[in-house]
């Protein structure tokens, strides 16, 4: 998995990229919380609940039906001042859900371990993509903090950061045109 740093930096890319106006802090907080949110599955390992069982590691809470829940929910608990189901309420749902499924695609990407269950609880099968140039990094919070983690540090800001700041700067030339 990348690093929770580098999931909350691509919220923040893909909210500079996607709002034109200034947001509010609840917007930046929730931008991070459910593009990093999905990992608090490694609580499982303590409760006996396997890497490879549906609610394990990158299982149900990776896929596309729990983005797709959580963004909604974000929005329904966090923007009650937007009218219920409008057009901006949907885009609010839409973007929560990007920001949470870039958290499944950027794990996609890594060396390691056993793949993303996008489709969980509809199919339980595990995926990566083709391509996988992101260095995992270690779940262990102890394991984190050692040589090996400058590694994947360096990989994640060749491979995720350096596009993810393109976006935002992409985004402002469109609109200046």
């Amino acid at each position: 998995m990348p690093t929770a740093f580098t999931h909350g930096f691509v919220a923040f890319a893909l909210g500079k990229t996607a709002a034109a106006a200034k947001m509010p802090l609840r917007f930046w907080a929730l931008s991070v919380l459910c593009a990093v949110l999905p990992d608090a599955d490694v609580i499982g390992f303590r409760y006996g609940i396997r890497y490879g069982d549906m609610l394990g590691h990158r299982g149900f809470s990776h896929s596309l039906l729990f983005a797709l829940l959580l963004g909604m929910l974000a929005v329904f608990l966090f923007f009650s001042d937007v009218p219920k189901f409008s057009k901006k309420w949907w885009a609010f749902a839409a973007y929560f859900f990007v920001v949470t499924t870039s958290h499944g695609l950027l794990d996609a990407m890594t060396t390691g371990g056993l793949g993303i269950g996008f489709f969980i609880p509809f199919d339980n099968t595990r995926y990566f993509l083709p391509w996988r140039p992101v260095a995992v990094s270690a779940i262990r919070l102890s394991k984190f903090f050692s040589l090996s983690s400058m590694h994947v540090l360096g990989s994640e800001f060749i491979w995720v950061w350096i596009p993810a700041m393109l976006l935002p700067a992409g985004a402002w030339i469109w609109r200046r045109k």
